[in-house]
């Protein structure tokens, strides 16, 4: 049951992020003044498609929660690591943005440093 927490986390994660990226593009970018950036971040969090990325994160932290009841933080840590993996292919297919092979090198040193870590004992 401890993957699963671990996975429900990486998943939360990676949707919490994609939405809101997805979302934020349309308000532009943050205004200097006080007022300004005050009244951006009440009209972005009125986005019901952001609030479910808030959301995203809050169950993502419940999911470690249970993760971290199962496994030791030197274990679970590592498998985080997913959602950069993740992040970035569907960044890239949804996004457009640019994978080049210095990120493409990145994620497979990413995924055998998860493939090593998780060797060890829980």
């Amino acid at each position: 049951m401890g993957y699963q927490y671990l996975f429900g986390c990486i998943f939360c994660t990676v949707y919490g992020q994609l939405i809101l990226k997805w979302r934020i593009g349309s308000y532009g970018q943050l205004p200097d003044g006080l007022v300004e950036k005050i009244q951006f971040l009440a009209r972005v969090l009125l986005d019901p498609f952001i609030l479910s990325g808030v959301a995203s994160a809050f169950l993502s932290s419940l999911f470690w929660i249970a993760a971290m009841t199962r496994f030791s933080l030197s274990y679970a840590y590592p498998f985080m690591s997913l959602s950069f993996v993740l992040i970035l292919a569907l960044s890239g297919l949804l996004f457009r943005e640019s994978v080049d092979l210095y990120k493409l090198g990145g994620m497979i040193l990413i995924v055998a440093g998860i493939f090593v870590s998780s060797r060890s004992l829980v």
